[in-house]
């Protein structure tokens, strides 16, 4: 009961207690995952709809691959519509989407045993902006570029998947550590690392450019 003597009501009464009269498209992710609790599905069409493309961009970001975007992300959502019963609304639905990608991800390199990397233009909205600097001043270099490609390609899933999700989705430690399930300084040491072991391979360059 609150303060003021009335009966707290509960958490889906709260959700659904936005006015009726608004479209699907307008309504919040609490509400559009209730809808979809109390059967109505096409609640699910616009949650889709709205992150769809940032799924996208990820695994592209993990693959460097369009043919396989597509399949994925349909596979992501299609796991997220089957485990939507599970939410809890202890996360938001944008990380806990992001934990289902993020796993068929690694379901899938484990799968086909393959190591992608990042194009050059992630690697230069990246957060380590010096490392960055150096390698757009020559971007038509075909030796940086195969540098560039062996020094990425090198990196761990661990760590590529860190890297994605920090420097180009611009997700928090928080979110990350949430969405890879490990703490957050196990993210900012895989983090670290990452960067640490590109800094080594691409060293040579970096001391060409001073």
């Amino acid at each position: 009961m609150s303060e003021s003597g009335h009966k707290k009501q509960p958490m889906a009464y709260q959700i659904l207690a936005q006015p009726a009269e608004l479209p699907l498209q307008a309504k919040s992710d609490e509400v559009l995952i209730t809808l979809v609790h109390q059967g109505e599905h096409t609640a699910f069409r616009v949650l889709v709809e709205r992150y769809q493309e940032r799924i996208r961009n990820l695994i592209y970001s993990i693959f460097h691959e369009p043919g396989i975007v597509d399949d994925l992300s349909q596979e992501v959502f299609i796991k997220a519509y089957e485990a939507l019963h599970q939410f809890r609304f202890q996360s938001s639905f944008y990380t806990w989407v992001y934990r289902i990608a993020v796993n068929k991800s690694r379901d899938e390199l484990r799968k086909r045993k393959v190591r992608r990397w990042f194009s050059l233009q992630s690697l230069m909205e990246s957060a380590d902006r010096e490392l960055g600097a150096k390698i757009a001043a020559e971007p038509q270099d075909n030796e940086l570029q195969e540098l560039l490609g062996a020094a990425l390609k090198s990196l761990p899933e661990k760590y590529r998947i860190a890297v994605v999700l920090k420097d180009v989705d611009g997700f928090s430690y928080e979110e990350i550590a949430e969405i890879m399930e490990c703490e957050i300084g196990t993210v900012k040491s895989r983090l670290s690392r990452a960067r640490a072991m590109l800094r080594k391979i691409l060293e040579p360059l970096l001391k060409e450019a001073v």
